[in-house]
C-alpha cells in the first residue's frame, strides 16, 4: 500500500503551478469525442481518471493523439458516430466520468456497460439513471450502484427535470442525453452548482441558455470541432490555498482556473480572514483564470453559508484543516453529497482529525470543528485516507501546523487528479516522502 510521511512543514511559501482542471478535461474528450473535426486540448490533465475517460472513448471508435503529456488531439466521430465498445468501459476511481458518460451513452443505438474499481462500484448511480429513464432512457443498476448497463436504441424525448439536490454531474449527465433527445431538455437547479459543460457546449457551437437556474438545450444540434485551453484545476489549488493560509510567508498559485461555479473556497476562506488575493486576470477560452496569492492569516471559525456548500463541495476536505487551526468553532451544514464522494468525506475526515487530536464532531449532513489557533494544532500520528485522493492531500498540507510527522495511509489514488502532488507540495515547503 502507498503511503505518504509529512514531516512537520515550517515554512509553506514560494510559488506553484497545479495541473490541468480534471473536470475540463473530462468534458473535452467526450465532447471532442461527439462533434465533427479535431479538436485540440492543450493543459490537459494526465491523470488516472482521465485517462480512464480517454480509453473509454477510443473504445468507442474515437481518435485521441497525445502530441505530449498536456496536449491532445481528439479527431471527432459527430453526434452519431460512436460504435459500441468491445466490452465494459472501466472508468476507473471517477465518479465523475461513470455519470458523464450515462448520459452521453444514454442516447446511442448500441448497449454499453460502465464499471469501476472496487471505490467506484460502491457509490450510488440511481441519482442519474433516474431522470435519464424519465427522458426514455434504458438503464439498469444493481441496487442502484454499478455496474450501469445501458440499452441501446431508446428514443429519447426532452424533460423538464428538477435536481433534487444541486448536483453537476447529474445536470451534465442530463444535458449530455438532451443532445440526443427530441425537443427542449431543460435542468433547473436548486443551487449554482460548475457550469463547465454548458460553457465547452457554447465553445462546440452549440446552442445552451442558462438563466434564473434553469439551463435549456434543444436538440439535435451539431457539434464543431474547436481549439481549448485547460486552466489549472481549482481544486487541486485549494489544498495549497489553504497550506498558504497557515503557512510561513507568501505562496502564489499559477494560472487556476477561477470560475464563479468553482470558486466558493474563496468566499469562505476570506469570511475566516484569510488573506487570498486574486491577480492577472485572464482568460482560457471560455474559463475565467487568474493567479492567487496567499498570505498567512489568523483564521477564525464560522457558520459556513449553505448557498456556498455547492460551490466548494469537492474542497471540503482542505476546508476542514484550515478551520481546525481557526479560532473557534466552525460548523458546516447542508453537505449530504459529501458522504457518496470517493469515501464518506465527513466520516473519514472527523476520524483523520480526531486521531491528530483536533475535537469534531459529525452531523448528519456536516461537521462541527473546534479549532485552535496555535502554532501546532495536529499532533502528528497515523490517518487512513481510505483510499481518497482529497483526504490524503488534505492531512498532507496539515503538516505546515503539525508538532510530529503525519503518516497517510492509502494514498496511491491520490494519482486519479494530481499526478505530481508530492513534488508540487515539495516546491511549497510541505515534506511529502512518498513509500511503499
Amino acid at each position: 500500500m502507498t503511503e505518504y510521511l509529512v514531516a512537520p512543514s515550517t515554512h509553506v511559501a514560494g510559488a506553484v503551478r497545479v495541473p490541468g482542471d480534471k473536470s475540463i478535461s473530462h468534458r473535452a474528450l467526450m465532447l471532442g469525442g461527439i462533434a465533427e473535426g479535431i479538436t485540440e486540448v492543450r493543459g490537459f490533465l494526465e491523470s488516472e481518471d482521465c485517462l480512464a475517460t480517454m480509453r473509454a472513448m477510443r473504445a468507442l471508435g474515437v481518435q485521441i493523439e497525445q502530441t505530449n503529456a498536456r496536449e491532445i488531439r481528439v479527431r471527432g466521430v459527430g453526434r452519431t458516430g460512436l460504435k459500441a465498445a468491445a466490452q465494459a468501459l472501466d472508468m476507473g476511481n471517477s465518479g465523475t466520468a461513470m455519470r458523464l458518460m450515462t448520459g452521453l451513452l444514454a442516447g446511442q443505438s448500441f448497449d454499453s456497460e460502465l464499471i469501476g474499481d472496487s471505490s467506484l462500484m460502491k457509490r450510488p448511480m440511481e441519482r442519474v439513471a433516474t431522470p435519464l429513464r424519465q427522458m426514455g432512457a434504458r438503464i439498469e443498476t444493481a441496487s442502484g450502484k454499478p455496474p450501469v448497463k445501458i440499452r441501446g436504441g431508446a428514443a429519447l424525448g426532452g424533460i423538464r427535470y428538477d435536481l433534487p439536490v444541486a448536483s453537476a454531474q447529474v445536470k451534465s449527465a442530463v444535458l449530455l442525453a438532451g443532445l440526443y433527445a427530441q425537443g427542449q431538455t431543460t435542468v433547473i437547479e436548486p443551487a449554482v452548482t460548475r457550469d463547465h459543460t454548458e460553457r465547452m457546449l457554447l465553445s462546440f457551437g452549440c446552442q445552451v441558455d442558462s438563466a434564473h437556474g434553469e439551463i435549456r438545450l434543444t436538440a439535435p444540434q451539431r457539434l464543431e470541432a474547436c481549439s481549448l485551453e485547460v486552466p489549472g484545476d481549482f481544486s487541486s489549488s485549494a489544498f495549497f490555498m489553504v497550506a498558504g493560509s497557515i503557512g510561513a510567508a507568501l505562496l502564489t498559485i499559477s494560472g487556476v482556473g477561477i470560475n464563479p461555479t468553482r470558486t466558493g473556497l474563496l468566499d469562505i476562506l476570506g469570511l475566516m480572514g484569510a488573506d487570498l488575493r486574486v491577480v492577472n486576470h485572464r482568460s482560457a477560452g471560455a474559463e475565467p483564470v487568474a493567479d492567487i496569492e496567499v498570505r498567512p492569516a489568523a483564521l477564525k471559525g464560522i457558520q459556513v453559508p449553505e448557498h456556498l456548500v455547492p460551490l466548494a463541495i469537492d474542497e471540503f476536505p482542505a476546508l476542514f484543516v484550515a478551520a481546525a487551526c481557526a479560532e473557534g468553532e466552525t460548523v458546516v451544514t447542508g453537505a449530504e453529497e459529501l458522504r457518496v464522494k470517493e469515501s464518506d468525506r465527513i466520516a473519514v475526515m472527523a476520524e483523520g482529525l480526531t486521531a491528530m487530536g483536533v475535537s469534531c464532531e459529525v452531523l448528519p449532513d456536516g461537521i462541527r470543528i473546534q479549532g485552535r489557533r496555535e502554532q501546532q494544532v495536529f499532533a502528528g500520528g497515523t490517518v487512513d485516507s481510505h483510499g481518497d485522493h482529497r483526504i490524503a492531500m488534505s492531512f498532507a498540507i496539515a503538516s505546515a501546523r503539525a508538532r510530529a510527522p503525519i503518516r497517510i495511509l492509502d494514498v496511491a489514488n491520490v494519482a486519479t487528479s494530481f499526478p505530481d502532488f508530492p513534488g508540487v507540495a515539495r516546491a511549497a515547503g510541505i515534506n511529502v516522502v512518498t513509500s511503499q
